[in-house]
């Protein structure tokens, strides 16, 4: 079931999925409760696992890694099982890979990652996806633009 949340912890999670470093008197200010019980509030929406962390959203090009792509993956049919923990577990340890998404549909994986060029997007691709022999077939999409809503925590 999911859990119930009344206007004022709603309205606590929509400050900091907007940004994460309000502070806890800003926060408090901004739902009209004392400081006090916003802190609580707080503590007890971490408790509850609907708080699961913190994030730092870094801008990418100024770290040398201007171009972003989706690169979705299809597997060979097979030994699918063995194969989908094999490939989650070796693509997310990869330092370009922001995100990995394991989909249904026609695709197995949509795998989002930031590289410095179009050699590396390339590189990343051979090197690290169709080099698998689990992968059947990759299709890459360039990222221009995005905008991003919310950080949504892991699915267990």
């Amino acid at each position: 079931m999911p859990t119930e949340l009344d206007d004022i912890d709603r309205k606590l999670v929509e400050l900091l999925a907007a940004n994460a470093r309000t502070s806890n008197a800003q926060l408090a200010e901004a739902v009209g409760v004392a400081p006090s019980t916003a802190h609580s509030r707080l503590r007890m929406l971490q408790s509850r696992g609907i708080i699961v962390g913190y994030h730092a959203a870094l801008d990418q090009a100024e770290l040398g890694r201007g171009l972003q792509a989706i690169i979705h993956v299809s597997l060979r049919a097979g030994a699918r099982q063995e194969s989908i923990r094999e490939f989650a577990a070796g693509v997310r340890q990869l330092p370009d890979v922001i995100q990995l998404y394991f989909v249904g549909g026609m695709d197995d994986f949509m795998v989002h990652i930031a590289v410095e060029d179009s050699s590396a997007l390339r590189r990343f691709v051979v090197d690290h996806l169709s080099s698998r022999a689990s992968v059947a077939s990759t299709r890459t999409s360039i990222i221009f633009e995005y905008h991003r809503n919310a950080v949504a925590a892991d699915f267990s």
